[in-house]
């Protein structure tokens, strides 16, 4: 197995023997012979040295194609396709024959950038110059078609070849396997064995990437077979391949009997494999095993190993592993790979909001960082309700020379909504048209709902007809807005035009119409709906949908439905269904119950202030004082908090947040005055009324 510095190591080491030659031949006066030079400028355009391949290739006095066609490979190999093409016009211009291996490199370009119309003139290019049937100029041609996805023309280049090879072959079934052709890619496998073509790693390869649903197993274990019987078991790359294969059509077992068979020849692509089907199959337990089985071996972890072991590490699920595999990431120099940080990111964001910190600093430390980077710390942002560091980021990112996405704008109108700033979000919905994301599901959806969350409903609607209305996303969210503004009808109404129009119905939209029935009393629908969901729609009740099905028959007042349907959940109920069920019990007056919810939803989380807060007012409800002073007891005791709560105003695309008696805003001696004002015109309106009303008796 080569590692990477063992690459780095033997590259140094080529180009110091370039070096040493072209001095020796600059000593001996040799450098002017042809043959040499080209040797010494290929060397050099091998390592990358472009710069000083280019000096020697000026200075060559007498230069042939050979010099040309180094200069030209050098500048493909290093993603300089444009210097490439104009050094293949120069050529042209100075009388120098092309060949075959002038057009592998270009065509090599052509296939890399994928600029097809340059393509199309190489092509012409090769048919002038007498190379159609050359078998290496053709496969290149086909090689480049199938690479930028014209594979008919690929087909056409095929059929007209005099002569084949494995090489024209495998290209063309790599390129029907890169548009998911998989009945011509298998039939092309046919031909090729019925004409006794060389079948080669690269071959099964290519086949095996479309192998990637259980509905594919037994056709896996058949490519297997054929693998095996051509004698490329223990080929990396067909190794590689199948691991993958055999992990997307659900089997684990299989990839790592695969896995296994491979040891002596494993690379780091065998266990980055072995690595990610772990993964796939959420055994996150095994890949931490297997790392670490790495780690003995002395097996260099590169960006693709970490980035997805970092995935893995959700804080819940694995204690304190994300934090050893970023002291890793530390150790081994990679703190400022972007995606290795953009992992971490996700990682810290997706543990718990008390690792926001976290996150953050990696975001900071970042010298590069990817429009997912800015993504990643939006959303988190977020999720945890921290919309005003949301705003601050994104305008952030706006001075920034990145261009905003569907992903950031999402995350921006979601903070709107969740402040309620009608302003802002109506300067965000601009800018998404500026940037031609409007018709994006994402970005409508999150548009529906910030204008839902602002009482805006008729523009929300709006942004729902402006959609293609193909999508399920952009019909929840109108169907919640519709719930959620308490017009439960029209709600059922989008749902039912929703199935006529044959829109994938999913569990979110069972949520919202769930809200919809509990909003307006539709008991009776909403429990069909509960009870069909499944047998007639396909979708199993989550714990979302129990928790509205409480709420339905709590605010009903039909408490022995609720606490039955609690009862008959085929999984353990969460605290967002016991508070469900806490709400129902204060709805109805059960103190019996709403004790025993409430006792289960302190052990589950004794941190939450609403649970006390809860429990406190159905006792103050009921005038049972020595319970809620025990209830208030309790909380001092645990040094439990009630989070106050606030109102917020949005002046001049500013948000402005405020507490009951808060003095922390900065304008806190004007807004009293102000306010105080306002309370003897209140004063002095009330009196006047007295008076009238007075007046009027009289």
């Amino acid at each position: 197995m080569r590692s990477t510095r063992s690459l780095i190591g033997n590259s140094v080491a080529y180009l110091a023997k370039v070096s040493v030659t072209h001095c020796r031949a600059i000593k001996l006066g040799t450098i002017t012979d042809t043959y040499t030079a080209n040797n010494i400028l290929s060397g050099y355009a091998k390592c990358g040295k472009l710069g000083i391949a280019h000096q020697v290739f000026d200075e060559i006095p007498d230069r042939d194609t050979v010099s040309w066609n180094s200069m030209i490979s050098g500048y493909v190999n290093r993603g300089k396709f444009e210097s490439a093409w104009e050094t293949l016009k120069t050529m042209k211009r100075c009388g120098f024959a092309v060949d075959d291996h002038t057009f592998g490199s270009i065509l090599k370009g052509v296939a890399y950038v994928g600029f097809v119309e340059l393509g199309q003139q190489a092509h012409s290019i090769v048919l002038k110059a007498g190379y159609g049937g050359n078998v290496y100029s053709a496969s290149a041609l086909l090689d480049m078609y199938a690479k930028c996805d014209r594979v008919e023309d690929a087909h056409i280049v095929f059929q007209r070849m005099p002569e084949r090879n494995s090489v024209s072959w495998n290209a063309l079934i790599a390129g029907y396997a890169k548009v998911g052709d998989r009945e011509t890619s298998f039939w092309l496998l046919d031909c090729m064995e019925q004409e006794g073509a060389g079948i080669d790693d690269a071959t099964f390869a290519s086949l095996l990437t479309l192998l990637d649903d259980p509905e594919f197993y037994k056709l896996t274990m058949q490519v297997h077979a054929k693998i095996i019987k051509h004698g490329l078991v223990s080929d990396n790359t067909v190794c590689n391949a199948t691991i993958t294969a055999y992990s997307e059509c659900g089997s684990i077992e299989d990839a790592k009997q695969v896995f296994d068979a491979a040891i002596g020849t494993r690379d780091l692509v065998t266990w980055n494999s072995m690595l990610a089907a772990y993964l796939a199959h959420d055994q996150g337990a095994l890949a931490f095993k297997l790392f670490l089985e790495m780690q003995g071996l002395g097996i260099e972890p590169d960006i693709y190993t970490y980035t997805s072991i970092i995935s893995a590490c959700f804080e819940e699920a694995h204690p304190n592993q994300g934090k050893s595999f970023h002291a890793l990431v530390i150790k081994g120099g990679l703190e400022q790979s972007t995606s290795i940080s953009n992992s971490l990111i996700a990682m810290y964001l997706k543990s718990n909001s008390k690792y926001m910190e976290d996150a953050i600093e990696i975001f900071e430390s970042m010298e590069v960082k990817d429009r997912v980077s800015w993504n990643s710390i939006l959303n988190g942002f977020s999720q945890y309700g921290l919309s005003e560091h949301v705003l601050k980021f994104f305008r952030q990112m706006r001075s920034g020379p990145l261009e905003i996405d569907q992903y950031a704008i999402s995350a921006v109108l979601r903070s709107c909504s969740d402040l309620a700033t009608l302003r802002l979000g109506q300067q965000v919905h601009a800018l998404a048209l500026k940037s031609r994301l409007e018709p994006n599901d994402f970005v409508a959806s999150s548009l529906i709902y910030m204008y839902s969350k602002c009482g805006i409903l008729e523009d929300s609607r709006k942004s729902f007809e402006a959609t293609t209305k193909d999508s399920s996303i952009t019909w929840n969210s109108i169907i919640f807005g519709y719930a959620q503004h308490g017009q439960g009808k029209s709600a059922l109404e989008l749902f039912f035009l929703m199935r006529e129009r044959n829109v994938k119905l999913d569990h979110i939209t069972f949520v919202a119409v769930l809200t919809a029935c509990s909003h307006i009393g539709l008991v009776e629908e909403g429990s069909n709906f509960l009870n069909s969901m499944e047998s007639e729609y396909g979708i199993p009740l989550r714990m979302e949908h129990y928790a509205c099905g409480i709420d339905l028959f709590g605010r009903a007042g039909c408490l022995d439905k609720a606490k039955a349907l609690v009862e008959a959940m085929p999984f353990e109920p969460d605290a967002m269904v016991w508070k469900t069920l806490l709400g129902a019990c204060r709805i109805c007056g059960d103190i019996e119950l709403a004790t025993k919810v409430a006792r289960r939803l302190l052990e589950i989380e004794p941190e939450e202030h609403c649970t006390y807060v809860l429990l406190s007012n159905i006792y103050g409800h009921l005038r049972r004082w020595d319970e809620k002073a025990s209830v208030k007891r309790l909380m001092r005791e645990r040094r439990v908090r009630k989070v106050p709560g606030c109102s917020w105003i949005e002046v001049k695309n500013e948000v402005h947040a405020f507490n009951a008696e808060d003095h922390s805003h900065p304008y806190c001696k004007e807004i009293y005055q102000v306010l105080g004002e306002l309370l003897e015109e209140i004063k002095s309106l009330e009196y006047d009324t007295n008076l009238e009303l007075l007046d009027c008796a009289n």
